[in-house]
């Protein structure tokens, strides 16, 4: 038998994820994280959002430092829960140039950048304009040289 792709396992937690933590109360969102010691659950799914966010706004080119994810969790601190695993419409463009939209979910978003997607699945997004000007700079671990299906 076949393992499952890795792409389809983290499109499964992501659902996990939600559905565990999108009921939940300020409590619930306050409760501690065995696995992330100082960390609440609200601090781990904003830490989580922040990434792909990151990535696309030029703040993020690998892994988190301990200060970015510090920094991560510090601006979803104040937002209201639904806003932070909100989906969102992201504007881009080159330094002096109109931008572009590209309207999609933070886990596509996320998906792009830590290099699930090809730079033609990208390309292939909800944008509002040409989008090969900034693709090369959304990737932080380079895009896929073929297309992952999902």
């Amino acid at each position: 038998m076949a393992e499952p792709a890795l792409s389809q396992l983290y499109g499964e937690s992501r659902s996990r994820l939600l559905a565990l933590v999108s009921g939940l109360d300020e409590r619930g969102l306050a409760a501690p994280v065995p696995a992330c010691p100082g960390w609440r659950v609200r601090d781990v799914v904003a830490h989580l959002t922040a990434v792909g966010e990151d990535v696309l706004e030029g703040r993020l080119t690998g892994p988190p430092t301990e200060e970015q994810s510090a920094a991560q969790v510090a601006r979803f601190g104040g937002r209201p829960f639904p806003e932070v695993v909100e989906d969102r419409a992201y504007d881009l463009g080159p330094d002096g140039e109109a931008a572009i939209v590209l309207t999609t979910d933070r886990f596509a978003a996320f998906r792009w950048s830590m290099g699930r997607r090809s730079r033609r699945q990208l390309a292939d997004l909800d944008w509002t304009g040409d989008p090969s000007p900034v693709l090369d700079h959304l990737f932080v671990f380079g895009p896929v040289a073929t297309d992952i299906d999902e």
